[in-house]
């Protein structure tokens, strides 16, 4: 476990704040929109804001050859799978719902890297783990009646969270030495052929303008999900180990919930608030100072 630093922390929050607000922003989006076409665009217009980000910052966009095989593995486990999924998972189920089946991925993350990358949770990493497990329970509570009904809604989401936990953890072990921002750019490159390439063959029949909430949700994903919330999840990601990463967001599905409450009138119940409570253990049990052993 490590703490954040300074730095980290402000991404953390802003990447917080930006992920749990586009749930409902997303689903105000996809209501009478192709979702993968709905997707396709902002990435496209979210790739001259990511572009010129490292222009300005002068990061150098060069990937070696040798490393692109990598690269498009870690593309597919981390965005293209991920996007594709809960995007369609969106599109049947509420804001808060996608949201919180999207953030098991914690959960996944840390059940992968115990049995196949050679990382065993240590008391706190369990804690961590356990308090997030319960508190997506507590989200879930008044949902699952509701939710037994949409079985490919749930499936979608849970296969995007599995894949996302798998890519975090081979995001963290990746032997490309380029700069995080420059892979997060390729990364959005490769997925929005991809996804572009779906959304013709699967909606193109579906094509039409979108109206003014769909035009502001996609520029809401463009400007602030494609051109900044990737690239600091790359950033945090590839900076501390993955159980801190994944479990260091486990607001976000929070923010999901009570901002679909209160933008799409979402209904709140006491175990939303105590799930609160079991969010911030699991964030503090990997990212709290451990006590140093005296002299």
């Amino acid at each position: 476990m490590q703490a954040l630093t300074r730095q980290q922390l402000v991404v953390l929050v802003l990447l917080t704040l930006t992920w749990g607000i586009n749930w409902p922003v997303m689903k105000l989006g996809v209501t009478g929109y192709p979702p993968l076409t709905f997707r396709a665009l902002s990435m496209w217009l979210g790739l001259p804001v990511l572009a010129l980000g490292l222009l300005v910052l002068k990061v150098p966009f060069r990937i070696p050859r040798s490393d692109w095989r990598e690269l498009f593995w870690l593309t597919t486990t981390n965005m293209l799978v991920w996007h594709v999924c809960i995007i369609l998972a969106v599109r049947t189920l509420t804001s808060g719902r996608a949201a919180i089946l999207g953030y098991t991925m914690p959960i996944f993350s840390a059940v992968l890297g115990a049995l196949f990358f050679a990382s065993p949770l240590g008391r706190r990493a369990w804690i961590g783990v356990s308090a997030a497990a319960l508190g997506v329970v507590l989200l879930l509570w008044h949902e699952l009646t509701h939710l037994a009904g949409r079985p490919a809604g749930v499936l979608l989401a849970l296969v995007a969270a599995a894949f996302w936990a798998l890519g975090t953890q081979m995001l963290r072990r990746t032997r490309i030495t380029a700069p995080a921002l420059a892979i997060s750019f390729w990364m959005t490159v490769l997925t929005a052929i991809l996804m572009a390439v779906l959304a013709a063959a699967f909606e193109s029949s579906q094509w039409t303008m979108p109206d003014g909430a769909t035009s502001g949700a996609i520029l809401y994903n463009a400007v602030l999900i494609f051109g900044f919330a990737h690239a600091a999840w790359t950033y945090l990601a590839r900076g501390l180990p993955p159980v801190a990463s994944t479990l260091s967001v486990m607001m976000i599905p929070v923010l999901g919930v009570f901002s679909g409450a209160a933008w799409l009138k979402e209904a709140v119940h006491w175990q939303d608030w105590a799930a609160v409570f079991l969010m911030m253990v699991a964030i503090a049990s990997v990212l709290w100072p451990a006590r140093r052993p005296a002299a």
